[in-house]
């Protein structure tokens, strides 16, 4: 990534950004360079959320010269996973940004150990036998106090021995905690006594059975931090509560003061960004895995044809803030398009074909028409699409009977092949049920190119496909997971379930490409002119023949931020 400059004024400004900058002007940490962090738990793939995270820690340690850290809070053996922690490596790197130094919190497991030991020894923490609902009525509400646990004010000595043994895996399960010592009457629930450690006989996904033990986040977070001197330890609204437990560990071991400082969570409309409920979705095969291009996670933008520069520009504008918001989904499609635009590929593709049978064109003819790659992008060059006697158009570019103001083609009706020619309906050929299977037509020799010699014009300019070159390929059109804005607004007795969208994902079996498409490769990203734009999906196969090609639909064409922005002025 580009270095900017932090006293740049093209640079936007928000509170994180000053936040560092004025550490920096003040030299708060002396000589040491600024360094964050992202610490993601390996429990599920990263979503869109993220994102938000990934580029105000990777963005601002970059603006200011300094580095960032990939730790990952690997202190729950149940619900993670190695899969997760590739998955997580491969979509930050693919996000555009790469780690100083990789991390686990379980690195510092034993450290930790030494430091609860150290809590321990100082009075401020002790072993608790009380059973986690007798911690929960212990605790007290925002209204009342919590109460002293019966084991509060044991022994040093007792709590060390107990610690010691929890640790040698000598208790079962669930029998003891170890927990700070710090004010059960705190307004700040955080701060009544939190567990620090719980005993948990799982094997953990790096270091197998060597603990039992395991330390809660609020323990091991801020003093990973500490031990990676975080300088901005950034993280989302929901932690600003447990802030001031943060600092307390940090000042109790007298440990490098790495600082919080929180901001706004990503939220989208139509979309679910709960780990649990998108691990769900999975689990009931509600989609198609978590690369689904239904999902909100990362993998699943790339699979369906997200770029990652569009990515990065939706969250930079998006900004931070210190309430939690909502962002409409359309302002993201926004972007998709508008980078799409400059960088796909230009291909003409039928989904739902009809052909048409040009009567007056020499039957054994093929000639080729030049074509754009991109018009937005002169370098991209030309390429030559076949054309022929039969071709194929859209099922609903014909009507025999058409209704006011359709302009495409209908009998007696002109129109222009896009960088072709212009035809005529003349007849059509129907099915038994009456259904029009076929279109004759004639064309104009003289308009080559899509243009009348005497300057007479059509109202539709229509995309076509070389009915004897084409290619077949699945196309899947893809919509919104769930039918609601707010898909976690649900109605008594239902679930976030049912608001999924029943109609969020439309297989086409058949449809028509032109040939140049053949040679796509997994991942190429391409605009159907009139439909859309379309990614080649990973189940494409390269070697059979016919090859079997799949397009996901990434987006269609129609861009309603655009119009909302302009009628706005945003």
């Amino acid at each position: 990534m580009t270095t900017a400059n932090p006293e740049s004024p093209a640079t936007p400004s928000n509170f994180l950004r000053d936040a560092v900058a004025e550490d920096v002007r003040t030299r708060k940490y002396g000589d040491a360079q600024i360094q964050t962090r992202f610490p993601p738990e390996p429990n599920g793939y990263l979503h869109i959320g993220h994102a938000k995270a990934i580029c105000i820690n990777f963005g601002l340690a970059d603006e200011f010269g300094g580095k960032t850290n990939l730790r990952f809070d690997d202190t729950n053996p149940e619900k993670e996973e190695q899969e997760y922690v590739d998955a997580i490596q491969h979509d930050i790197r693919w996000l555009g940004f790469d780690w100083e130094r990789l991390c686990f919190a379980s690195d510092y497991f034993p450290q930790l150990y030494e430091w609860a030991l150290q809590l321990i020894r100082a009075g401020n923490a002790y072993v608790d036998d009380l059973s986690a609902d007798e911690i929960r009525q212990y605790r007290g509400t925002l209204t009342e106090p919590g109460k002293d646990s019966p084991y509060r004010n044991r022994a040093v000595e007792e709590n060390l021995d107990l610690f010691v043994r929890m640790k040698k895996g000598e208790f079962p399960d669930g029998s003891r905690v170890l927990r700070a010592k710090i004010d059960m009457a705190s307004p700040n629930l955080n701060m009544r006594d939190p567990v620090m450690y719980r005993i948990l006989h799982a094997t953990h996904h790096r270091t197998g059975d060597e603990w039992c033990i395991y330390p809660m986040y609020d323990f091991a977070h801020g003093q990973s931090d500490s031990i990676e001197h975080v300088t901005h330890s950034m993280c989302s609204l929901e932690f600003a509560d447990h802030q001031p437990l943060y600092k307390w560990y940090i000042a109790q071991l007298g440990i490098f003061p790495s600082q919080q400082i929180e901001f706004d969570r990503l939220s989208l409309t139509y979309t679910l960004l709960s780990k649990r409920k998108l691990l769900q979705l999975v689990q009931e095969k509600r989609v198609n895995g978590w690369d689904d291009p239904r999902m909100p996670t990362l993998s699943g933008f790339r699979r369906r044809g997200f770029t990652p520069e569009a990515i990065r520009a939706f969250v930079n504008t998006a900004g931070v803030s210190r309430t939690n918001g909502i962002v409409d989904i359309e302002m993201l499609e926004h972007f998709q398009r508008d980078d799409l635009n400059h960088r796909a590929a230009r291909a003409m593709a039928v989904l739902h074909p009809l052909k048409v049978v040009i009567d007056n064109y020499p039957a054994d003819q093929v000639e080729y028409v030049d074509v754009a790659n991109n018009p937005e992008d002169p370098a991209a060059g030309t390429r030559q699409v076949p054309f022929s006697r039969e071709i194929y158009i859209e099922h609903d570019d014909f009507r025999e009977v058409p209704p006011p103001k359709y302009y495409r083609l209908s009998p007696g009706k002109e129109v222009r092949l896009r960088n072709a020619y212009f035809i005529t309906a003349q007849s059509v050929v129907k099915d038994a049920a009456g259904n029009v299977i076929e279109v004759h037509c004639t064309y104009d020799p003289a308009s080559r190119g899509g243009n009348s010699p005497d300057g007479r014009k059509v109202k539709s300019t229509m995309h076509w496909v070389s009915a004897a070159h084409a290619i077949a390929a699945e196309i899947r059109l893809y919509d919104k997971l769930f039918t609601r804005p707010d898909p976690g607004e649900v109605e008594e007795g239902k679930t976030f379930l049912d608001n999924l969208n029943p109609d969020s994902l439309e297989i086409v079996t058949d449809a028509k490409l032109e040939p140049s498409l053949a040679a796509s490769k997994p991942g190429d990203r391409f605009q159907f002119e009139r439909v859309g734009y379309f990614c080649l999906d990973p189940d494409s196969t390269p070697d059979s023949t016919p090859r079997k090609l799949v397009f996901n639909r990434t987006l269609a064409l129609k861009d309603t931020w655009a119009r909302i922005e302009k009628k706005s002025g945003v």
